[in-house]
Order: structure tokens, then C-alpha cells, then sequence
């Protein structure tokens, strides 16, 4: 596992002890992979809601009215 040493505010600093004092990490290491963890599942949540609106604008905007899009819904589920 490779090393980085990273410089924080002492606010910062204090805030990362106090999360590892609970128990809940081990160290402040445990606490900076988890965040960088949940960081880069937000980013691949983000990047796939983003092509999927792009999906949508591409797709063009439809002729029909809310309420014939509404029964369509409603008769796929209820079908």
C-alpha cells in the first residue's frame, strides 16, 4: 500500500481524531479510505444519472400530453 502525506487545517485535524476516538476507525487512514470510498461512488452515482439525462435530451421531446404518457405508465403496470 503506497503512503500519502496530506496536510489539513487544525479544525480539519481535530474533526478526523474525534471520528477515530469513537472506534468506528481504526486510524485516521481507515477514515480517509471510507471517504474516498463513498467520494467515488457518488462520482459513478453522478456520472450514470448524468448519461442518462443526455439519454433523454437526445431522445427528443415527445408529442404527447402528460395525462396519455400517464395512462401508457399506468396500463404497462397494471397490464
Amino acid at each position: 500500500m503506497a503512503t500519502m502525506n496530506i496536510s489539513l487545517p487544525d479544525q480539519m485535524k481535530a474533526w478526523v481524531e474525534a471520528q477515530t476516538e469513537d472506534g468506528k476507525y481504526a486510524n485516521s487512514s481507515d477514515l480517509i479510505r471510507d471517504l474516498i470510498r463513498r467520494e467515488q461512488i457518488k462520482q459513478e452515482k453522478i456520472a450514470a444519472l448524468n448519461e442518462k439525462l443526455e439519454e433523454g435530451f437526445a431522445s427528443g421531446i415527445s408529442d404527447k400530453s402528460l395525462d396519455q404518457i400517464m395512462s401508457e405508465i399506468l396500463g404497462k403496470t397494471q397490464g
